[in-house]
């Protein structure tokens, strides 16, 4: 029988940063809240969570790496919403926001949580902040608990 590595949810004396972008705050906001919800629930001390806000989701990948490279936190989570507009400005703010994170991820062996709503429509961006769609703040949440503990769980492969 193969070993299996997975990630639990137990969040417990570990320290997350989130970064969020103060653009459409109506809905980062949201997705904050949403993110610090899953953190508690997951056993997360309010001490142990930081919250970086920069100015738009391009600046996104700039603060995390910051904040990776000082190696305080055991993961970073990235909230924000880049809604489609009249010009292409919407396809080069999500391609880089998305590049620099898994960039920031990749280079620093700290889990960095992709949470960047990109829609078409502000009522997209409204149902995935916690109406309809659930609250993709309470879900990158989650991601970064569980890949917390994957990392650590990889570290005995």
């Amino acid at each position: 029988m193969p070993k299996i590595y997975e990630g639990g949810f137990q969040a417990q004396g570990k320290k997350f940063a989130i970064v969020t972008s103060r653009f459409n705050d109506f809905i980062t906001a949201k997705l904050v809240d949403g993110a610090l919800d899953a953190l508690v629930r997951c056993g997360c001390s309010d001490a142990d969570i930081d919250i970086v806000k920069v100015p738009g989701a391009f600046e996104i990948p700039m603060a995390a790496k910051k904040v990776a490279e000082k190696r305080k936190h055991d993961a970073i989570i990235c909230l924000g919403a880049v809604i489609r507009g009249a010009t292409p400005h919407f396809e080069y703010v999500s391609g880089e926001a998305t590049k620099g994170i898994a960039m920031v991820s990749l280079e620093t062996g700290v889990p960095v949580i992709f949470g960047i709503l990109t829609t078409d429509t502000i009522e997209q961006a409204i149902e995935r902040a916690g109406t309809k769609a659930g609250n993709k703040g309470f879900s990158s949440a989650m991601d970064a608990v569980e890949m917390v503990n994957l990392t650590s769980a990889l570290e005995d492969l």
